[in-house]
């Protein structure tokens, strides 16, 4: 019975060690895990704590008390920064979804890792 070369490495010389091939294996369900869970967003999540224009307010004090704390919700589309403020309960709606698209970049991360030291180590780099 003819064995199956690993996907992405037809080449002999250059095979993932069986322990690479493990990671891969476990990156990559970790990624289906993750991704079949639920949704995912991208940007970046902050939370912020405002002074307001009103010279009288307390957040003018000394010490201040400033004003929040306000979620934002901060990403790219199409070339500009857009930014949102959550409420309470979309923070906590929201929030796995923040989670899962940092795992997915972490997990990809790791992948990308790992193939650039499997390619790293290609004899025919030395040639």
């Amino acid at each position: 019975m003819r064995e199956t070369p690993d996907p992405g490495c037809d080449n002999d010389t250059v095979p993932p060690t069986p322990a690479q091939q493990a990671r891969a294996a476990a990156i990559a369900a970790q990624i289906a895990q993750t991704a079949q869970a639920s949704f995912i967003l991208p940007g970046t999540l902050t939370e912020r704590m405002t002074r307001c224009g009103y010279p009288r307010c307390r957040c003018h004090a000394d010490p201040p008390a400033l004003h929040g704390p306000y979620h934002q919700w901060t990403r790219k589309i199409g070339g500009k920064t857009v930014t949102r403020i959550l409420s309470d309960d979309q923070l906590a709606d929201y929030r796995p979804w923040f989670d899962n698209q940092r795992r997915l970049r972490e997990l990809i991360a790791e992948l990308e890792t790992l193939s650039q030291e499997i390619a790293d180590n290609d004899p025919r780099w030395n040639r």
